[in-house]
């Protein structure tokens, strides 16, 4: 047995120099990639766009760590997707899969026992077969309905055998696959949002200025004509850090915040027997409850405000939010 190498061979500039070279290889094994997209990638993709069923994603060792992802890709951008295992396929999955799906198979070599094992029952049941493989005269893709060229000069390995640039190649012509394919099925950043509640841009696009507001007795109310100390005990109480004041038909008239007050005694202004009308903010800025949240926080940092009104449709006040509460809602 071989005994390991010392780390008194370690070199910062050797790494260094093979960690740029990787890069190097695998940009330009990317950058090859874009001579061969061509017909047969845009067959492949109407293919997938005008399939009745689903995307089965399959390829062995590293080539099936890539194929997971493509999967996952192509699920979270509007085509469904699944991986599927090629030596599981051949004891019981292969029912999962039907004649009106598309079968990718990625292995860099073409030559994958697991995969080719299992290409007669794929043909018996009809599926598509798209062959992502390195080398076009390889069975898998002599065998495809549809191959897509992902080889590659080199591997960024210095042995030349670690699946390196052709893992990274395959993977970016899945990813590429993706993108036309969503750029077709006309996918935005909402149906994005709706396969990704989870996420921040899920929450950006999917939380409405509703769900966050205050309503109710959380939100502190006041009539124009109400004395400043009444005005204050509001403001306190209601912990919003303003108060809207209002008419009789609760449409907003004005604003007063905390700030207001504390500039208000800055200026040594007599606040003896003063109206709240007469100190507060006319014309307050307001929204809709039924506004996406993130809108509510573009108009915040447009007038350099903390809090924000919420008018219903007939202008009437039926809540109001913060920046505290938008940050709790993790829209922000």
């Amino acid at each position: 047995m071989k005994p390991r190498p010392s780390s008194t061979n370690f070199s910062a500039q050797r790494a260094q120099q093979l960690g740029k070279q990787t890069l190097d290889i695998e940009a330009a094994a990317i950058s090859a990639l874009k001579a061969r997209i061509n017909d047969d990638f845009s067959r492949a993709v109407e293919c997938i766009l005008t399939s009745r069923g689903r995307v089965i994603v399959s390829g062995m060792g590293k080539s099936g760590h890539v194929a997971r992802k493509i999967a996952a890709t192509l699920a979270s951008t509007g085509t469904p997707a699944y991986f599927v295992h090629p030596a599981e396929a051949s004891h019981g999955d292969l029912g999962m899969i039907t004649r009106d799906d598309v079968f990718l198979a990625l292995s860099n070599s073409g030559e994958s026992d697991e995969l080719l094992n299992i290409l007669p029952s794929l043909k018996r049941q009809g599926a598509t077969l798209i062959a992502l493989t390195g080398v076009p005269t390889s069975t898998l893709a002599r065998e495809a309905d549809i191959h897509l060229d992902a080889g590659v000069a080199q591997e960024a390995c210095p042995l030349n055998l670690a699946p390196t640039a052709s893992t990274t190649a395959a993977l970016a012509l899945g990813d590429a696959l993706a993108v036309a394919l969503l750029d077709a099925r006309g996918f935005g950043a909402e149906d994005f949002a709706r396969s990704h509640p989870g996420g921040s841009l899920g929450r950006r696009l999917l939380t409405h200025v509703r769900d966050v507001m205050r309503a109710g007795d959380a939100v502190p109310v006041i009539h124009a004509a109400a004395p400043l100390s009444e005005a204050i005990v509001s403001l306190s109480a209601g912990g919003l850090g303003f108060v809207a004041i209002v008419d009789a038909d609760m449409r907003p008239q004005g604003i007063f915040t905390d700030g207001d007050l504390r500039r208000a005694f800055a200026r040594g202004l007599e606040l003896n027997g003063r109206r709240i009308g007469e100190l507060m903010h006319p014309q307050p800025a307001s929204i809709h409850p039924d506004r996406l949240a993130v809108e509510a926080v573009e108009i915040m940092e447009q007038k350099r405000i903390n809090g924000l009104l919420v008018c219903a449709d007939d202008g009437r006040l039926c809540g109001a939010l913060n920046m505290h509460d938008l940050f709790a809602a993790k829209v922000i």
